[in-house]
C-alpha cells in the first residue's frame, strides 16, 4: 500500500475518521490493529517477523532494566543486538555476502560451492531494527524505563506512518505520545493535511517525473556522455531529496493529523555550507542514530586525529551498507567519510568560521552541493563500474553544449519530452522559492500568519501542480522503501 496511491488515501481517511470517534482509551489499540493491517498489505507472512523482532526487543528491554549488575545488563544488550542485527544480516546481506564470495571464487578460477538463491527483503526492516536497537541502548544507559506492555511496545515498533521508511524515532519521545488519548483538534488536522500535501507535491510532481529521466540514463549510462550524464546526476540529486523528504512529510502529516509529532527528518539539506552541516540536515533521525550509537561510542572526536578519521570512515561505511547490500553504497559512504576527514583537516588549520559574507556563504553552499551530487552517482549506479564511468565522463564533449541542435537531441533523448522538462523546471523553481522562504520561516507556520488570499493562492497553486503535473499512473515506490 504505497503512500502515493488511492488505496492509502482511502485507508488513511478511514483510519482518521474512526480514530476520533472511538473512546480515547481505545485509540492506541486501533492504531496497533491498523498498523499491522498496513504492514500485512505488502506480504502478510512477514508480520510474523515484525512480531518476532518486537517480542525479542520487548523481553530484552525488561531484562536489561531489571538486571542488577552492569555487566549482566551489558550481556543482555549484546545478546539482543546480535539477534537484531543477525536477522537484519540474514534478510538483507546474506545474498550480498554470497555474491561477493562467488565473485572472489571466479577471480581465483574456482567453482563456488553455493548455488544461487534469493531472499525476500522485508519492508522497513532496516528502520524498525534500528529503532529497536536504539530503544535497548537507551534503556541500558538508563535514559528511560522499558515498556512493560507487549502490545504497547509493538505499537511503537509498527506505527504505520513511519514503519516503512522512518523517521527512526526514540522511545522516550514516541511512546508517551502513542498512548495519550487524543481529541480532534482543527490545528492538528489542518497542519497535518498541509504537510501531507507538500509531501505529495515533492513526490508525485517532482520525484516521480524525474525518476523517468534518471532511470533512462542510469540504466544504461554507457549510451550517454557529458551533458546527459551531468544533467541526469543533477536530476537524481533533486529526485532523491524530493522522494525521501516527500515520504517524510507525508508520514509526519499523517501522524500530526492524529495528534502525534514525528521528528522532522530534513532541514533544507542542499543549503548546507559544509558536509558536516549537510548531515545535520539530511535524514536527521538516521544521522543522529549513527552519531549517538556508533560514532560517539567509537570515541567520536575525543581521540587522536588518525583514530577520529578512522571513526568517520567506519561510521560512513556502515551507513553506506545500511542503505543497501551493494558495494556502490559503500563507495558512497566512503566518499562522505573522506569529505568529513577533509573538512576536519580544514577546521584544524583554519578553525570554525561563520559565513557572514553572503558571497562566501553561497560559494560554500555550491561546493557542498557539488560534492554531495558527485557522491550520489555511486548511490544510484547499478554497479561500481557504471559509477566510475559516469564520474569520469561527466564533461565529455561538453563544449558541444553551445550547439542548439545538440542540446535539443540531448534533452529530448532522456525519457522526457521538452514540454515535460519545462513543467519540471517550473515545479523545481517553485520548490526552491519555498525552500528559500522556509529558510527563515517554516512554510506552513508562515502560511497561518498571512492573509487568506495568500494562503489560498499557495495551496491552490500546489494543488493544481499535483493534479495537473503529478504522476499517478505507474507512480513508483519511494526510493528508501528498498532499505
Amino acid at each position: 500500500m504505497l503512500f502515493n496511491s488511492l488505496d492509502f488515501i482511502i485507508f488513511f481517511l478511514t483510519v482518521l475518521f474512526i480514530y476520533y470517534i472511538i473512546p480515547g482509551r481505545l485509540q492506541w489499540y486501533f492504531i496497533l490493529a491498523c498498523s499491522l493491517i498496513f504492514y500485512m498489505s505488502w506480504r502478510p507472512e512477514l508480520i510474523f517477523l515484525l512480531l518476532g523482532i518486537s517480542f525479542i526487543n520487548y523481553i530484552s528491554g525488561i531484562l536489561i532494566e531489571s538486571a542488577g549488575a552492569k555487566q549482566l545488563k551489558k550481556r543482555f544488550l549484546i545478546f539482543a543486538l546480535i539477534l537484531d542485527f543477525g536477522l537484519l544480516a540474514i534478510f538483507k546481506y546474506l545474498m550480498f555476502i554470497s555474491n561477493t564470495f562467488a565473485w572472489l571464487y571466479e577471480i581465483l578460477g574456482m567453482e563456488y560451492p553455493v548455488g544461487s538463491f534469493s531472499i525476500v527483503l522485508p519492508m522497513g526492516i532496516s528502520f524498525y531494527t534500528f529503532q529497536a536497537a536504539g530503544y535497548l541502548i537507551d534503556i541500558y544507559r538508563g535514559d528511560y524505563k522499558s515498556e512493560k506492555d507487549f502490545f504497547k511496545f509493538t505499537t511503537f515498533m509498527s506505527f504505520f506512518p513511519q514503519i516503512i521508511a522512518g523517521p527512526i524515532e526514540r522511545g522516550n519521545l514516541m511512546l508517551p505520545q502513542l498512548f495519550t488519548p487524543k481529541k480532534l483538534k482543527a490545528d492538528n488536522l489542518s497542519m497535518g493535511i498541509k504537510v501531507m500535501i507538500w509531501g505529495y507535491f515533492k513526490k508525485v510532481v517532482i520525484a516521480d517525473r524525474l525518476s523517468v529521466l534518471v532511470s533512462t540514463v542510469y540504466s544504461s549510462p554507457h549510451e550517454y556522455e557529458g551533458l546527459a550524464l551531468l544533467f541526469a546526476t543533477l536530476c537524481f540529486t533533486i529526485q532523491i531529496y524530493c522522494d525521501f523528504s516527500g515520504y517524510s512529510d507525508i508520514a509526519r502529516g499523517c501522524a500530526k493529523a492524529m495528534g502525534i509529532d514525528l521528528i522532522n527528518n530534513f532541514d533544507r539539506p542542499y543549503f548546507a555550507t559544509s558536509i558536516r552541516d549537510f548531515w545535520r540536515r539530511w535524514h536527521i533521525s538516521l544521522s543522529s542514530w549513527f552519531r549517538d550509537y556508533l560514532y560517539i561510542p567509537l570515541g567520536g572526536n575525543r581521540v587522536s586525529m588518525p583514530r577520529q578519521w578512522l571513526n568517520y570512515m567506519i561510521t560512513f561505511a556502515v551507513s553506506g551498507l545500511w542503505h543497501g547490500a551493494n558495494w556502490t553504497y559503500v563507495v558512497w559512504g566512503g566518499l562522505h567519510g573522506l569529505y568529513q576527514i577533509i573538512g576536519n583537516i580544514k577546521y584544524r588549520i583554519f578553525g570554525r568560521r561563520e559565513h557572514k559574507n553572503i558571497i562566501v556563504k553561497l560559494f560554500s553552499i555550491l561546493i557542498t552541493f557539488i560534492l554531495v551530487s558527485f557522491a550520489w552517482i555511486f548511490f544510484e549506479a547499478n554497479n561500481i563500474s557504471d559509477g566510475i564511468y559516469v564520474a569520469t565522463h561527466l564533461f565529455d564533449n561538453i563544449t558541444a553544449a553551445a550547439n542548439i541542435q545538440y542540446l535539443y537531441e540531448v534533452f529530448n533523448g532522456m525519457g522526457l519530452n521538452l514540454y515535460e522538462l519545462e513543467l519540471m523546471g517550473i515545479a523545481i523553481i517553485f520548490l526552491i522559492i519555498c525552500e528559500i522562504i522556509s529558510y527563515k520561516y517554516e512554510t506552513n507556520e508562515l502560511m497561518t500568519k498571512l492573509p487568506f488570499i495568500f494562503r489560498f493562492a499557495f495551496y491552490y497553486i500546489t494543488a493544481v501542480m499535483i493534479m495537473g503535473m503529478g504522476v499517478f499512473s505507474g507512480g513508483g515506490e519511494f526510493i528508501y522503501f528498498q532499505f
